[in-house]
């Protein structure tokens, strides 16, 4: 048994011969891990999140990811599909024909993991920034997901709601046994994260300890 939930193994892409997005990437989160992605823009991270989420292939190297995998968007309101809360998470279960009881159990767990359980009735359109990511984050834990993928996610939240989501999202990697891997530009953000990979020009650069690639980020900016 494999020792990483994500293992990106020498992967290439490009649009065309003359402009490659990615170049030989690599990129192994261990599992149970909560990791953060960074890079400047078109450093190739949204692709990359693609090709780990099946919306892409590559044209060389690996991609393996412990399966099942939810994704959660930079904007909540691309996934959210149904009118209320409850429905919302339950939709995602669809596929997987369970009874109405387990459904219902399903959701109430995972909304009671984000705590938005006394929310369930709630209808989308009432609820904060923050909520709906939550929501979006109950449907991945509802389908038992092992894997967490989240792709800038605070980027539309106001700063105390950005913090708050990246600490649910820590406590979720630590009491559920989780991997994630989330994509963000915020330095702060990586104070709550188990390691970090830099990215640049398609490949990652750095990787490790998230406090020395914060740092090295701060002086390059000082710098700059």
């Amino acid at each position: 048994m494999s020792e990483w939930a994500i293992a990106i193994e020498s992967v290439s892409f490009s649009w065309s011969a003359q402009s490659p997005v990615l170049q030989n990437c690599s990129l192994h989160v261990p599992k149970g891990q909560f990791w953060m992605l960074l890079g400047t823009n078109g450093s190739g991270k949204s692709t990359l999140l693609k090709l780990m989420t099946g919306l892409l292939a590559p044209q060389s190297g690996q991609v393996n990811l412990v399966q099942p995998v939810g994704f959660v968007f930079q904007n909540p309101d691309h996934q959210l599909v149904m009118p209320t809360v409850g429905a919302d998470v339950a939709f995602g279960l669809v596929a997987e024909n369970l009874s109405t009881a387990e459904t219902r159990q399903r959701v109430q767990e995972a909304l009671a993991a984000v705590n938005l359980l006394h929310l369930q009735r709630r209808p989308i359109y009432a609820l904060s920034g923050g909520q709906k990511q939550r929501v979006a984050i109950a449907g991945a834990i509802a389908r038992h997901c092992e894997v967490l993928l989240l792709d800038e996610p605070t980027a539309l939240l106001d700063p105390d709601s950005q913090l708050d989501l990246v600490d649910q999202v820590r406590q979720l990697v630590k009491t559920r046994g989780m991997t994630a891997l989330w994509v963000t530009h915020r330095l702060d953000e990586l104070n709550y994260a188990d390691g970090a990979f830099f990215m640049e020009a398609g490949r990652i650069v750095e990787s490790g300890d998230p406090q020395r690639l914060k740092q090295r980020m701060m002086a390059g900016a000082v710098r700059g």
